[in-house]
C-alpha cells in the first residue's frame, strides 16, 4: 500500500516553481474555460495520465486474475506466493537498474516498448491458459518477463511528468496530484471490477483485458505524447556520461547516495518501516486475501470488493491530506495514521469470513493509510540536498520495493505452514510492533522540522 515518490528529472520545457504556481493561479483566476490553446498544452499530460490509468487498471485486473488462476489450477497457496514473487522480483530489479537503459532509449520510447512487451507476455498467459497448454514453469517465465518490462517502463513514468506539466503550464504539484489520483482510481475501479470479471469471464479472460490495456496505454502515448528531450546542458552531460559509462562509475554513484542515507537516522528509520510494511502488505494482497476469498468465502467478487474498499479509502485519505495536510502536525499525524492503518486488516481477515465487516475495516484503514504518503514525500525532499535526490531517493525506492517480492513468498509459505488464520495473526502482530515505533522512538520527532541547510 505504501509507495515512495521518486524525484523528477530536469528536462526541457522546465521553468521556475514560482512561475508554475503563478500559472496555476492564473488558470484558477480565469475561471475554468479552456481555450483551444490550453487544450493543446494540456492534451499531452492528460493523455499520458489517461494511458497510465488504463495500464494501471489492467494491472489491477491481473493482480486478482493471476492469483485466482494459480489457485484454480494448483490449489496451492505456496504456488500462488511463488508466482507473486517471480513477477515482482524482476519488476523491482528493473525499477532499480533500468535507468541507464531508459536514458538511452528515451523516456517515451521506453514506456512504449515496455507496455508493448508486457501486452505480448500477458496475452500469451491468456492464450496458453485457454488452450490448456500453460505449465507452471511457462506461467512463471511469462509473469517474470512481464514484471521485468513493466519495471523498466514504470521507471520512465515519473520523469515524464515535470516536462509535460511545464507544457501544460501547470505546477508539478498539480500534475503529480492528477497522476497519483489516476493510480488510486485505477485500484479503486480495477480490483472490484476484476472480481466481477473473473466470475463472468474466468481468470484467463480477465488476463486478456490486461493485455489490451497495455496496448491502449501504448497507443495513447504514441498518438498524443511528444518526445521528451533533455535540456541542452543536460543533454551534453548525458552524452559525456554515455561515452564513459562503466560499472565502477555506476556503483560509485549508488554508494554516494547510500552513504548519505546511512547518515540520516530519520530517513533510515523511515526506510526500514516501509520495507517491513510493504513486505507484510504484499503477503496480504498477494496471498492472504485471495486464499481467504477462495477457501472461506468461495467467491472471487469478495477479493475484488475488499481490495476496492481499500483503494477507495486510500484515495479518500490522499485527498483529505491534500486539502488539509498543511494544518496537521506531521509527526503525530504520521505515527497515529500508520499505526491505525497497518495491523487491523490482518486481524479482520483472521477473525471473520463475513465480507462486509472486512471491507469496512479495509476502507477505514485505507483512509488512514493514504495520509502518511504526502508526509513521507515532503520529508524526503526537505532533508536530501537537490544534487543527491536522484540517487538517495532512488536508493530508498529500490530498497523499499525489496520487501514486496519476498512478501508474496513469505505469505505463501506462512499460510501453507500454519494456516491462514494463524498466518494473519502472526503477520498482524509483527505489523503492530513495527508501526508502534514512530510513537516510541525520539528520532521520529524529526518529521516535524526541517534540518537547517539540508534542503538546498
Amino acid at each position: 500500500m505504501r509507495r515512495l515518490p521518486t524525484t523528477p528529472a530536469r528536462c526541457a520545457l522546465t521553468r521556475s516553481s514560482s512561475s508554475s504556481r503563478n500559472s496555476d493561479a492564473d488558470d484558477d483566476a480565469g475561471g475554468h474555460e479552456m481555450t483551444s490553446a490550453a487544450v493543446r498544452r494540456r492534451g499531452p499530460l492528460l493523455a499520458f495520465v489517461s494511458a497510465y490509468f488504463v495500464s494501471a487498471t489492467g494491472t489491477a485486473l491481473s493482480a486478482v486474475a493471476i492469483p485466482w488462476l494459480v489457485l484454480v489450477t494448483t490449489g496451492s497457496a505456496v504456488a500462488t506466493g511463488v508466482v507473486g514473487f517471480v513477477e515482482m522480483a524482476p519488476y523491482v530489479l528493473l525499477q532499480a537498474t533500468a535507468g541507464p537503459l531508459v536514458d538511452r532509449l528515451g523516456l517515451r520510447r521506453a514506456f512504449l516498448l515496455g507496455n508493448l512487451a508486457a501486452a505480448v507476455a500477458v496475452f500469451l498467459v491468456f492464450l496458453l491458459g485457454e488452450l490448456h497448454a500453460l505449465p507452471f514453469g511457462a506461467l512463471l517465465a511469462l509473469v517474470g518477463f512481464a514484471g521485468a518490462v513493466r519495471g523498466a517502463a514504470d521507471s520512465a513514468t515519473n520523469p515524464m511528468i515535470p516536462p509535460l506539466a511545464r507544457l501544460a503550464h501547470w505546477s508539478d504539484e498539480r500534475a503529480v496530484g492528477i497522476y497519483s489520483g489516476a493510480n488510486r482510481a485505477a485500484l479503486l475501479i480495477g480490483l472490484p471490477l476484476a472480481g466481477v470479471l473473473v466470475a463472468l469471464l474466468g481468470p484467463a479472460g480477465t488476463v486478456l483485458l490486461d493485455s489490451i490495456s497495455f496496448l491502449i496505454a501504448a497507443t495513447l502515448t504514441a498518438a498524443f505524447v511528444p518526445v521528451i528531450a533533455p535540456a541542452p546542458a543536460e543533454a551534453g552531460a548525458k552524452a559525456n556520461a554515455t561515452a564513459r559509462v562503466s560499472v565502477r562509475g555506476y556503483l560509485a554513484e549508488l554508494r554516494e547516495g547510500a552513504r548519505f542515507l546511512r547518515g540520516d537516522r530519520l530517513l533510515l528509520s523511515l526506510l526500514v518501516l516501509i520495507v517491513v510494511t510493504n513486505l507484510l502488505d504484499q503477503a496480504m494482497n498477494a496471498v492472504f486475501l485471495p486464499v481467504w476469498a477462495h477457501d472461506r468465502v468461495h467467491d472471487a467478487v469478495a477479493f475484488g470488493l475488499v481490495g476496492g474498499a481499500s483503494g477507495l479509502g486510500m484515495l479518500v485519505g490522499v485527498l483529505l491530506t491534500a486539502w488539509g495536510g498543511r494544518r496537521l502536525p506531521r509527526w503525530i499525524t504520521f505515527a497515529l495514521c500508520t499505526l491505525l492503518a497497518s495491523a487491523p486488516p490482518f486481524f479482520a481477515v483472521a477473525g471473520t469470513d463475513a465480507v462486509l465487516p472486512v471491507a469496512v475495516v479495509f476502507f477505514v484503514c485505507g483512509v488512514f493509510g493514504g495520509v502518511p504518503n504526502p508526509i513521507v514525500g515532503a520529508v524526503q525532499f526537505e532533508r536530501v540536498p537537490a544534487r543527491l535526490q536522484t540517487r538517495v531517493l532512488g536508493a530508498m525506492k529500490a530498497s523499499a520495493y525489496l520487501g514486496i517480492p519476498f512478501g508474496s513468498l513469505f505469505g505463501g509459505l506462512l499460510a501453507q505452514a500454519v494456516g491462514l488464520t494463524a498466518a494473519c495473526v502472526a503477520a498482524g502482530a509483527v505489523m503492530l510492533v513495527v508501526t508502534i515505533a514512530p510513537l516510541v522512538f525520539p528520532v521520529w520527532r524529526g518529521l516535524d522540522r526541517v534540518e537547517p541547510g539540508l534542503a538546498t
